[in-house]
């Protein structure tokens, strides 16, 4: 019940080929969108917290609205703000499901006690590498972390072999991440669990040092393009999302994949799920069980989200590396630590 890379191998929808991506770790303003049934649906509504990509859900719920009848209300926002609303509603909260970008803000929703039971069919459309060991919740998408670098100034030969090895001296000033994000607050999770506490801290003092801060993964992306920084530590799909549009962005960029089960290869998982105190339990679980199924999997393999699937046996994008060659470390997503990773990180001085 650990996240490791493994191989994974029907509707064509419509909405897919104008799904867009937008930008990871900023909260966006909270708003709901229901959509119009024409099936044979149970005529509920259901509430869901999206801390994903809004276009990427809004397809998931078009087309679940579409197959069931059953409406979907959004409410939009980040991994932090959503998992904090949630638990200062407590029981009272109205959302009948949570969908996150990073696996942190599931534990954070979990350990207050609040998912009930994700349900039977999304448990066994999600292997159990994609899914917490306390089964409280399933996995719905992935995201590769990659060290993308500026083509002009390095070569593969002088990339380092580890995330690790950012700490040191050579790298002072040469690489930047986006630390007040939620994606990079997740791989420290990843680096944690990993590592040990005292290994992160020492490594994100010297990151203190030897990076350079942006706002937001495809601001340091653009900053690696520009020549302003060597490198940086970012998640796959900002660079596949920016090459599919102009790729003005990231033509002087190549992505590095510290494979070989480094911190560095971590794999983060995109979580979905069911508040205990939701009143439409069967809804909600049924919305789980269609997009970790096959219809709602070939969502994130056919659109422009870029993101892995992890359910029903879908692959990737073919223009993405497959999940297996990642390599990626096995971490237990049940026991990602966002309230330690940010503690270290405010002793670190970077936050």
């Amino acid at each position: 019940m650990k996240i490791r890379s493994q191989a994974l191998t029907g509707i064509a929808l419509a909405a897919v080929a104008a799904l867009g991506l937008t930008a990871c770790g900023g909260a966006t303003s909270s708003g709901s969108a229901s959509s119009g049934a024409s099936g044979s649906g149970s005529g509920d509504t259901i509430t869901v917290y999206n801390a994903q990509h809004q276009e990427l859900t809004q397809a998931w719920v078009d087309a679940f609205t579409k197959q069931t009848g059953i409406k979907v209300n959004l409410r939009n926002g980040d991994d932090t703000e959503m998992a904090q609303q949630i638990i200062q509603e407590g029981k009272n909260s109205p959302a009948d499901v949570f969908l996150t970008e990073n696996s942190p803000a599931m534990s954070a929703v979990e350990n207050a006690g609040l998912f009930g039971d994700p349900g039977t069919d999304a448990k066994n459309n999600v292997p159990e590498a994609y899914r917490p060991s306390t089964a409280k919740w399933v996995g719905i998408a992935a995201r590769s972390t990659v060290f993308a670098y500026n083509k002009d100034k390095l070569k593969e030969s002088d990339l380092p072999k580890s995330i690790m090895d950012l700490a040191k001296p050579e790298w002072k000033g040469r690489w930047a991440a986006s630390p007040s994000g939620a994606d990079f607050q997740a791989i420290v999770s990843a680096m944690l669990q990993l590592k040990g506490e005292s290994a992160t801290l020492d490594w994100l003092k010297a990151m203190k040092n030897n990076s350079k801060a942006y706002k937001g993964n495809s601001t340091a992306m653009k900053a690696v393009n520009a020549g302003e920084v060597d490198a940086a530590v970012i998640y796959h799909y900002y660079w596949f999302g920016d090459q599919a549009k102009t790729g003005e962005n990231s033509k002087n960029v190549g992505l590095y994949y510290f494979k070989n089960q480094d911190p560095g290869a971590f794999v983060s998982v995109s979580g979905g799920g069911v508040l205990a105190s939701s009143k439409h339990q069967t809804a909600a679980q049924k919305f789980l069980a269609f997009i970790t199924g096959s219809d709602g999997q070939k969502v994130l393999q056919t659109g422009s989200s870029f993101e892995y699937p992890v359910g029903s046996g879908v692959a990737a994008n073919p223009k993405l590396t497959p999940l297996q060659d990642l390599q990626a470390p096995a971490v237990d997503a049940a026991k990602l630590n966002s309230q330690k990773v940010t503690d270290l990180m405010t002793q670190a001085g970077l936050l």
